[in-house]
């Protein structure tokens, strides 16, 4: 059975008689990593500071590690990493001399430091003033501070914005190596399913505070096939054959579109259209991609 590592129900945050979020139903499992999607402004953020107990639902309810965050904030918090847009560190410090003041108001052992900057792979820059890191390096340095109070759960507001090609490599790979290596459940927001299709395993799409997707990118993938299209001999008979067998299809481009069928189904339809002396030209899975997926789902509110 799967274990609920977050869960909210009809959570709703409203400003001035607006709705930055509403009825929203998160589920997040144990072990996953979850692409939290939305174009911006679509309420990712308020969400995000909502399960992190920065700001107060209007209504609806919050359980982390099976426990109501209004009752127990404290205990729950101590298990959560959290990184919320861009990271804050003394520019004057060395990474040890950030992660050194966080130390002390968490009360973790001084050994953890040596071992998050090793999970971020900043132990050759750890004595250096962070004022001359990269902006990716200053994104990991966040992260390890994140990773600093031994999290069993981590939430991530927009990691890769404004990074480079290679350091949003870098912070993917990171954020991939999370649940199998150190155990932990992430939560990543994201305007980029580029991005997030690399690293999460399910997703929820939100459009103007409300869920319209949620479920895994494999189930995601699967609504991207559209179709068949055949380029036969005598299209218009050949679709009179094809419609004869009990097939939806139609005539387009000199070919014809068909909607999607099994591999037996393609392989019998190809045989009955040979079988009629029809030749078969060339046989194209049509598919949407699944930006196209995903701007329809901002776009419309759901898949159609």
């Amino acid at each position: 059975m799967r274990e609920l590592v977050i869960e909210t129900k009809d959570l709703n945050k409203k400003y001035r008689g607006r709705y930055a979020v509403r009825n929203l139903n998160l589920e997040i499992g144990r072990g996953e990593i979850y692409g939290f999607l939305g174009p911006n402004g679509a309420g990712k953020t308020t969400t995000i500071r909502m399960l992190l107990g920065l700001i107060r639902p209007t209504m609806g309810s919050i359980r982390i590690f099976g426990k109501d965050l209004r009752k127990e904030k404290l205990n729950i918090l101590r298990k959560v990493g959290s990184l919320v847009e861009y990271p804050s560190n003394y520019g004057h410090l060395t990474a040890v001399q950030n992660l050194e003041a966080v130390r002390r108001i968490l009360d973790v052992p001084k050994s953890r430091i040596d071992e998050v900057l090793g999970i971020v792979s900043l132990t050759k820059d750890a004595k250096r003033p962070v004022k001359g890191y990269s902006l990716g390096m200053k994104q990991r340095l966040g992260i390890a501070t994140a990773l600093l109070g031994n999290p069993e759960l981590l939430i991530l507001d927009e990691p890769t914005n404004g990074l480079d090609p290679e350091g949003i490599h870098e912070i993917r790979e990171l954020i991939r190596s999370m649940p199998q290596q150190h155990g932990i459940t992430v939560l990543v927001s994201s305007h980029l399913l580029s991005e997030v299709e690399q690293m999460a395993g399910t997703v929820g799409i939100i459009r103007e505070g409300e869920m319209v997707f949620q479920d895994t990118i494999s189930n995601l993938q699967q609504q991207a096939s559209g179709g068949f299209r055949l380029v036969v001999s005598e299209p218009v008979e050949a679709l009179q054959l094809i419609r004869g067998q009990g097939y939806a299809g139609q005539l387009e481009e000199g070919g014809l579109r068909l909607d999607q069928l099994s591999d037996p189904e393609v392989a019998l339809l190809v045989k009955r259209l040979v079988d009629h002396n029809h030749a078969i030209y060339r046989v194209e899975e049509k598919r949407r991609t699944l930006e196209d997926i995903f701007m329809q789902v901002i776009e419309q509110g759901g898949l159609s």
